[in-house]
């Protein structure tokens, strides 16, 4: 080995031993009871909808809640109304009515799974273009009040 080579080869050690020390992610260590984990997931802030895609990217280390990621989509209503992308938005919704249902509280917790519902889609909303933002927050407002009004569990519950 030459003498020039040897920094690298510490560096590259250094680097190995420190991701070997580092703590896990976040979501490997999954916390808390069912329970308060699908509350921390069904919440309007973007953390919460964060931490939840997550954990959907990521389903085998939550295989122990029993959680029903199964969804429709957006029920039957467009997932990319004009170029706006609503899937993983509805995606979420789904997950709390499911599991909320799946639950039996389900009616104490709609009105919230909705206003999360209105804030993922005002998050979509919120990245595009200020000419393209208007329309998309007129749809956003359209699928939140046809959750509010027409959102229930799914038959199969």
């Amino acid at each position: 080995m030459s003498v020039r080579s040897r920094p690298v080869l510490a560096l590259a050690l250094a680097a190995i031993l420190l991701a070997c020390a580092a703590p896990a992610p976040a979501h490997a260590a999954p916390p808390g009871n069912k329970d308060a984990v699908l509350a921390a997931w069904t919440q309007p802030a973007a953390a919460s909808f964060a931490r939840w895609h997550i954990a959907r990217m990521n389903k085998p280390e939550w295989r122990k809640y029993g959680f029903d990621w199964s969804t429709d989509g957006c029920t039957g209503g467009p997932e990319r109304p004009f170029g706006y992308d609503f899937r993983t938005a509805c995606y979420r919704h789904d997950f709390g009515y499911r599991n909320y249902g799946a639950a039996g509280t389900f009616k104490r917790n709609k009105a919230r799974l909705d206003y999360a519902f209105l804030a993922d889609l005002g998050r979509v909303c919120g990245r595009q273009q200020p000419v393209r933002r208007p329309l998309c927050v007129v749809l956003a407002r359209t699928y939140y009040r046809a959750a509010q009004r027409f959102g229930h569990v799914p038959a199969r519950l």
